[in-house]
């Protein structure tokens, strides 16, 4: 049987996404990410940080939305912060494991170095991440250290891995 061949875009964010935004935060697993992220998303939450993209795109950071097939899956960003540049991701669960986060790490990495002017991207990483893990050491990104303990989620003590991107490496 011949595989279905998988076409992976990033897609820059709009207004008019709030709902599809909505959705795909509501939906998506949160084991690992950010409690920055509000629990539930709201579509306000939504409108609010897709206006925050719209007036800082290209300044400040790179926000895409992850399409896969025509159908939205996920959400990717690298944002200035501090003389650095973070990147920071999140997929629905039928979509890990097929290359779609490693598909769209190399866009918007190559995408951020040349908008941004950036010498490096950052990643920060729970220790038993290790689908994330593979996806930025596939990419490139070297493990630069770790804090121990550094993250506290759902009541579990995590270290917290720090891998970087120079763009010497891509």
């Amino acid at each position: 049987m011949k595989q279905e061949r998988i076409k992976i875009e990033l897609k820059q964010w709009a207004l008019s996404d709030a709902k599809e935004l909505t959705s795909l935060c509501n939906a998506v697993n949160r084991r690992f990410l950010s409690d920055r992220l509000p629990n539930p998303y709201t579509e306000k939450d939504a409108e609010e940080w897709l206006k925050m993209v719209t007036d800082n795109e290209a300044t400040t950071g790179v926000y895409r939305a992850i399409v896969c097939n025509g159908e939205l899956v996920g959400s990717i960003s690298v944002e200035k912060k501090d003389g650095d540049a973070g990147i920071g991701y999140m997929l629905l669960n039928d979509y890990s494991n097929k290359g779609i986060g490693t598909e769209a790490v190399k866009q918007i990495c190559s995408i951020a170095f040349k908008v941004l002017s950036l010498e490096q991207i950052t990643a920060n990483v729970f220790q038993p991440n290790i689908a994330s893990i593979r996806v930025l050491q596939k990419n490139g990104f070297k493990h630069k250290g770790t804090l121990p303990n550094a993250v506290v989620k759902d009541g579990n003590d995590y270290d917290l891995l720090i891998y970087g991107l120079t763009k010497e490496t891509i």
